[in-house]
């Protein structure tokens, strides 16, 4: 048998009973099932995964977080969506606009320039992919002159000097 998981006291079993009538969200309900299960009845976090449905060590990162942090430790923002980012999409529309100003006048902007500015705004390095998805998520792509046109013949265009007239 493992290592007796317990929580400590930061709220009550009614203040945790009444966050788990409120909470919405399936797997909110379940972090607060861990900690009232941790709190009412310590069990190895094994057992108290395969009693909330959960792997043990997620059991295990939660109680921790918990004793470590309190309440916000379990009342996070959420799963998924932009939770790693480095700045929010208004910020990330705001830095690209110096840049669409200045490709509206023409000149172009190189993916390293970006990068070295968007490392400056950050005060740390970034990887060129970071890069690539902010240019992406903003809509904009790379537009780069073919070299010679797809239908283009040189044995035509040959002929054509030939009996082009002089100027």
């Amino acid at each position: 048998m493992g290592k007796v998981t317990k929580a400590e006291p930061h709220l009550t079993l009614d203040e945790i009973d009444q966050k788990i009538k409120i909470t919405v969200g399936f797997w909110r309900v379940q972090r607060w099932l861990v900690i009232r299960h941790a709190l009412v009845d310590p069990k190895p976090a094994s057992e108290i995964a395969l009693h909330v449905g959960l792997s043990t060590q997620t059991v295990h990162n939660l109680i921790s977080q918990y004793n470590r942090y309190g309440v916000k430790a379990i009342e996070t923002p959420g799963r998924g969506r932009r939770q790693r980012a480095y700045m929010s999409l208004a910020e990330e529309k705001e830095f690209l606009s110096h840049f669409l100003e200045k490709a509206q006048l023409g000149k172009v902007s190189t993916v390293k320039e970006i990068k070295d500015a968007l490392e400056k705004k950050l005060g740390r390095g970034v990887h060129d992919s970071t890069v690539y998805r902010l240019l992406s998520r903003h809509g904009w792509r790379k537009i780069v002159p073919r070299p010679r046109h797809v239908k283009a013949d040189p044995l035509v265009q040959e002929a054509f000097k030939k009996t082009s007239p002089k100027k």
